[in-house]
């Protein structure tokens, strides 16, 4: 991407009575008026603005599975007493410490594949 497709000039500033507003709202149909004279203005040339859209969610379904798993698991609760542990050097290497380690990262992996789906975005 070029610089200059990055930086955007500084907002220009246009004056309407009421009714012209009000005309140009009805031509627009829905679209927002700024991208609505921007292409009445270039002739439908004007490059189109990424924008992030009006629901960044894909998949409601995920995000529940999400939030039900992190409401229901005291997974962070669970890595603060890990870390907590390891800071102050007390943390017995026991089978079931290494059992307990590897279950939460498997938890946090899952979860993150929710969030990646629910977000519809690509996993690994």
């Amino acid at each position: 991407m070029a610089d200059d497709d990055k930086i955007f000039a500084v907002p220009f500033s246009l004056r309407l009575s009421f009714e012209e507003r009000a005309q140009l709202e009805q031509e627009a149909a829905g679209m927002p008026l700024g991208r609505y004279i921007r292409d009445k203005v270039l002739d439908g040339k004007a490059k189109p603005r990424r924008t992030r859209g009006k629901f960044p969610v894909k998949d409601h379904e995920a995000l529940g599975r999400v939030l039900g798993a992190l409401g229901a698991s005291r997974l962070s609760s669970n890595v603060n007493q890990l870390a907590r542990a390891v800071n102050t050097g007390s943390l017995p290497v026991t089978p079931e410490t290494e059992d307990a380690i590897k279950q939460a990262c498997r938890e946090i992996a899952q979860i993150r594949r929710d969030l990646l789906a629910a977000l519809g975005l690509p996993g690994e």
